[in-house]
């Protein structure tokens, strides 16, 4: 069996998945999720992915975390046991994220194995792209004016362009961690959009539309989309899919946007500086997209 621990927004929760799905079929065991941490979470929408996606998603019982964990299985042992410094004294079935940056241990990997982390790469999951795509299928139908926007999106050059803001912006912990996306950086991009798509349209998104009107000049044809909040707030990312191009924030929330497009002549382009701290992100951004 294995095991995935599950926790953040839904970007975070869907690499999460893929990884463990991924190293599931690897390994061709039985894959299960832990959201027990969830209930002490404010953030986000709580765990959506089965309410979103194709996924038939199995949670692991207390008697399943006993089995791989054993007297580690709860949340306060698993919290004290994370720390780099009590890797030792891990339970050998604990598996916790070594560091942001890919990790290949995770193809030795063997046995019963619970996982934590954030998985942030692309080459977690690589060779089984199309079961994952097709894990990540949006399964709810979309509203009227979604829908409206859907079609509109198919039938111009249509562009991406995602603006996160929200605690990122409000939260001076979290501003220091991840930091925002400058002025500079969507100038650029827009600039680069520009120069090599025909009459591109740019669809914008973002947690604080106002502030993107106030701050960012489009010269080609833009439109604002600020409806999508809450539960229905993933729309966003299913929107920035069908788009044929697109212009990230440094989130997983709209990589996943990205990811998700299935145009093979995409353009997708990334910040260069994904976090405020030094930290090795060289393998987020996959092959093909540019950073800027």
């Amino acid at each position: 069996m294995l095991i995935s621990n599950i926790i953040g927004g839904l970007g975070n929760q869907m690499f999460q998945y893929a990884a463990a799905r991924a190293l599931s079929l690897r390994l061709d065991k039985a894959l299960k999720v832990d959201t027990s941490d969830f209930s002490e979470y404010k953030l986000h929408q709580g765990f959506e992915l089965d309410r979103l996606f194709n996924v038939s998603v199995e949670i692991a019982s207390v008697s399943d975390l006993k089995l791989i964990l054993g007297w580690q299985k709860n949340r306060l042992m698993r919290r004290i046991f994370r720390r780099p410094q009590l890797k030792q004294f891990r339970h050998r079935n604990y598996v916790v994220e070594p560091y942001f940056n890919y990790w290949d241990g995770i193809n030795q990997l063997k046995g019963n194995i619970y996982l934590e982390g954030y998985w942030q790469s692309e080459k977690y999951f690589m060779g089984f792209s199309d079961e994952i795509r097709a894990n990540f299928t949006f399964k709810l139908p979309l509203s009227i004016k979604n829908n409206e926007i859907s079609t509109h999106i198919s039938q111009v050059n249509a562009v991406s362009l995602h603006v996160r803001r929200g605690d990122y912006a409000n939260s001076p912990k979290t501003t220091a961690t991840h930091g925002l996306c400058s002025l500079d950086y969507y100038r650029a991009a827009i600039d680069y959009v520009t120069a090599h798509v025909i009459q591109p349209h740019f669809f914008v998104f973002s947690d604080d539309i106002a502030w993107v009107k106030a701050n960012l000049n489009i010269d080609s044809s833009v439109f604002f989309i600020d409806h999508n909040t809450n539960q229905e707030s993933y729309n966003d990312m299913r929107l920035m899919s069908l788009c044929k191009h697109n212009i990230i924030a440094n989130s997983s929330f709209s990589w996943w946007g990205a990811w998700l497009n299935q145009n093979t002549e995409k353009i997708v382009i990334a910040p260069k500086q994904w976090f405020s701290k030094p930290t090795d992100a060289s393998d987020l951004i996959p092959a093909g997209w540019i950073r800027l």
